[in-house]
């Protein structure tokens, strides 16, 4: 749609004639002599006097142009402008972080496949559980880490979500080391979040052992998560009953929920798992707003440069008339001073 910028200006369209009712007209003073005899020196001389005050008069053409003239001025200050159709933008209100233990022991076959009922790997079944939650997540930005003896940033905060499901797909176990780093792992994640600006900070941390690599304890990454208000879900997969490295430890992965106001999940098959992301799906429901403005197109240029033209147009033709009076009135003295070569 089209509209003006500032319609109050409209009110100067008055103004000129405000002016010339107000205003007083302008007088100059000259010095003269008075002649009693003027009219026989100016019939002498050839002259034709004028009277002593001039007033210039207007033709039809300028009382016209000069109005409109103001008028296109005034709407050009008036700033017209073409409202475009609303552009909308969907801005995330949270950034999503999974952070996934890709340690060796998650190629222990001992989850069963619901579908085939065979055993697969761990790996196998986080794979497919996380590559379906990520894709109900069409409003949230994502980002990956993978964790072994250290923390490994995979996918910065996207909304690209196919290339998160494909970093997943290609996830193999042990690539990340052996070992078990998961306070380092909540640690990457903490900073991974300082550029992020969403009001909702949401870590999702998977794993299947005790922490054996790191250089942050569990528990005080947890508490810096708390303090920088990122919330962690942790999530428990394999054998509780284990002994050593491949024991999962429970009680860290609860405590360190706890502290930063997040849930603890145990899986122990890929039904369960299946069940916990449906869960986080749920008690993290999507959330985004809407952001829109709609483009403006200036079209001031238009009424100012119809007014600018019309004014030059008036001009030259007054120019040209102008030289077409001299050039008639020098032929008619010419012919009054030669009236054989006129003749």
């Amino acid at each position: 749609m089209y509209q003006l910028e500032y319609p109050w200006l409209l009110a100067l369209l008055p103004l000129p004639l405000l002016v010339w009712w107000l205003a007083r007209p302008y007088r100059e003073e000259s010095a003269s002599v008075r002649l009693p005899f003027f009219g026989e020196v100016a019939s002498a001389a050839g002259l034709q006097p004028s009277a002593g005050a001039v007033v210039p008069r207007t033709n039809w053409l300028q009382k016209v142009l000069a109005p409109l003239a103001w008028a296109l001025v005034v709407v050009a200050l008036a700033r017209p402008q073409f409202v475009e159709p609303p552009i909308e933008k969907i801005q995330p209100a949270r950034d999503l972080l999974l952070a996934l233990d890709l340690s060796q022991s998650m190629d222990t076959r001992d989850f069963r496949n619901p579908a085939t009922g065979a055993l697969v790997p761990r790996v196998d079944a986080v794979r497919q559980v996380v590559r379906d939650f990520v894709a109900r997540r069409t409003g949230d930005r994502i980002g990956l880490i993978v964790f072994g003896d250290a923390p490994y940033p995979q996918v910065p905060f996207t909304m690209d979500h196919a290339l998160v499901q494909s970093m997943i797909d290609e996830m193999l176990p042990g690539m990340a080391g052996p070992r078990t780093a998961l306070g380092d792992a909540i640690g990457l994640g903490i900073k991974m979040f300082d550029a992020s600006k969403a009001p909702q900070k949401v870590l999702i941390v998977l794993t299947d052992g005790n922490d054996t690599a790191s250089k942050m304890p569990p528990a005080r990454a947890a508490e810096i998560a708390k303090d920088r208000k990122v919330t962690v879900h942790t999530v428990g997969i394999g054998d509780p009953k284990a002994s050593g490295e491949d024991k999962v430890d429970l009680d860290v992965l609860r405590a360190a929920a706890a502290t930063t106001g997040g849930r603890f999940f145990f899986a122990g098959n890929q039904g369960e798992l299946e069940q916990i992301y449906a869960e986080l799906d749920r008690i993290t429901p999507q959330n985004q707003k809407t952001l829109s403005w709609r483009p403006k197109r200036e079209l001031f240029i238009w009424p100012l440069g119809a007014a600018v033209g019309i004014i030059v147009a008036y001009q030259l033709l007054m120019a040209l008339l102008s030289l077409g009076r001299r050039g008639a009135r020098a032929l008619a003295q010419r012919g009054a001073q030669d009236p054989k070569g006129a003749s």
